[in-house]
């Protein structure tokens, strides 16, 4: 939650900007750190790449590789399981039935489909690890993709650099952290957390609302307050906590007082059939919503497809109670996921918006090769598969294969630092770059080593 307690700054409490630090031509001449120096430095820069944006859509519970994006019609039928592989768009891909709208778009996105990782088969390890590129240990919670991105480039205008919707991960049986956050970049690059269902009526975002109590005159008259009363107090911005409060009141009065903001994430704006297109449940509102705020500025954005595994019917196909089997993923799951990201991908396109925006589709494992006894899959990190459309992406591709049964990567396996590397690259970053990290010691982007999946590029 944001607080309106503190007033932002673009300039350092010397009254210097980043161009006069150019002109002094030396870090140490001015007692900068190179940590310092490049979070001043990515404040106010203009990128090459300044409108690359990317949506990271996470399909939590792990679908099943061989009953949707992997499937293995030769395999026996406790393998193969009970749907049928069909053409797509793409010659090069095949699916099963139960994605016939991803059938009609393969054209658009690539599989990788040799993702695998050895940590524990538990939720959160694979969370973390897909969604920032390493598992965390030693008391280090490396940062979000998108919290990343939001640090490198800041935000291109009222808008934040990365909202997450429609809200963080809930618990998911390991207790653990599971890497939506900013992590040891801090709290002010956090992700804005959209915390409502755009699928509901009334949809209102609860941070874009003030105070009932306090209008927008009354709370523009208050930040003015404040900065008077922030000028008389002597090195405010020298401790790391005011700089904190400094960047959450700006965020804060800026999010609440934009037009642009207010008109990026209000849904009545799009024609009913629109939203109808992407259909009215919360995964295909997400999407309409990630769309609209690619397009007022946002940088990144994630969409967890569900939230828990435990309080809805998810990805995660166990088979019994509480869990769904493989038919149940079918009636239940893959029709509101399959309109959702086809109505997307065919948006982003019709509206030339998809070249410049990446789409990944990530899990944090696979399922089973095996069907268990209660007709469901398992955990199963040792092979699965993600996909990527736009953002450079060429469509209609599959890298890498899985093993017969789908078990375990039979060419060019993937880890989940190549996977985040692959998303860094297509936002034009360059995977040598350091972040500040833990005690201001500089923190690879990537593992060392790690290469961009250049297959799908």
């Amino acid at each position: 939650m944001l607080r309106l307690t503190a007033r932002g700054s673009a300039r350092t409490c010397d009254g210097l900007d980043r161009r006069d630090f150019l002109e002094v031509g030396s870090l140490g001449a001015i007692g900068l750190s190179l940590a310092q120096w490049q979070a001043l430095e990515a404040a106010d820069r203009v990128e090459k790449d300044d409108d690359r944006a990317a949506i990271m859509i996470f399909n939590l519970g792990a679908p099943s590789q061989q009953d949707l994006f992997d499937p293995k019609p030769d395999a026996p039928a406790e393998i193969r399981g009970p749907f049928k592989d069909v053409a797509t768009a793409s010659g090069d891909i095949r699916l099963t039935e139960v994605l016939p709208l991803h059938a009609k778009h393969a054209d658009k996105f690539s599989l990788v489909r040799s993702c695998y990782h050895t940590a524990p088969a538990v939720h959160d390890t694979g969370h973390q690890m897909m969604q920032t590129g390493r598992l965390f240990s030693g008391g280090v919670n490396t940062p979000h993709a998108g919290c990343v991105t939001a640090y490198l480039r800041g935000r291109k205008t009222d808008l934040p650099a990365h909202v997450l919707m429609p809200e963080t991960m809930g618990r998911t049986g390991g207790n653990l952290p599971h890497g939506q956050d900013a992590g040891f970049l801090g709290k002010a690059h956090d992700p804005f957390f959209l915390n409502a269902d755009p699928s509901k009526a009334g949809f209102k975002v609860p941070d874009l609302l003030p105070p009932s109590t306090i209008g927008e005159a009354r709370l523009d008259r208050r930040r003015r307050l404040r900065e008077i009363v922030d000028g008389t107090v002597e090195n405010f911005e020298a401790t790391e906590s005011a700089k904190l409060l400094d960047s959450s009141f700006e965020s804060a009065f800026r999010m609440i007082t934009s037009p642009k903001a207010k008109a990026a994430f209000d849904l009545s704006k799009e024609p009913q059939k629109v939203r109808e297109r992407y259909g009215m449940s919360r995964f295909g509102q997400c999407c309409l919503l990630a769309r609209r705020l690619v397009e007022a500025g946002v940088r990144f954005v994630t969409v967890n497809t569900f939230l828990t595994v435990f309080n809805e019917i998810t990805w995660d196909i166990h088979g019994s109670n509480p869990f769904t089997s493989i038919e149940g993923m079918q009636k239940q799951v893959c029709p509101m996921y399959d309109q959702g990201y086809s109505a997307l991908l065919e948006d982003l396109a019709d509206r030339g918006m998809l070249e410049k925006t990446l789409v990944c589709n990530l899990a944090e494992f696979g399922r089973t090769p095996r069907i268990n006894p209660t007709g469901g899959r398992d955990h199963w990190p040792q092979c699965w598969t993600v996909y990527f459309a736009g953002g450079g992406v060429k469509g209609g591709r599959v890298v890498g294969a899985s093993d017969p049964v789908g078990g375990y990567p039979a060419e060019r396996p993937t880890n989940p630092s190549e996977v985040v590397g692959t998303v860094f690259h297509s936002l034009g970053f360059d995977l040598e770059t350091h972040l500040p990290g833990p005690a201001g010691r500089p923190f690879p982007l990537v593992d060392f080593g790690t290469k961009p999946i250049t297959e799908l590029f």
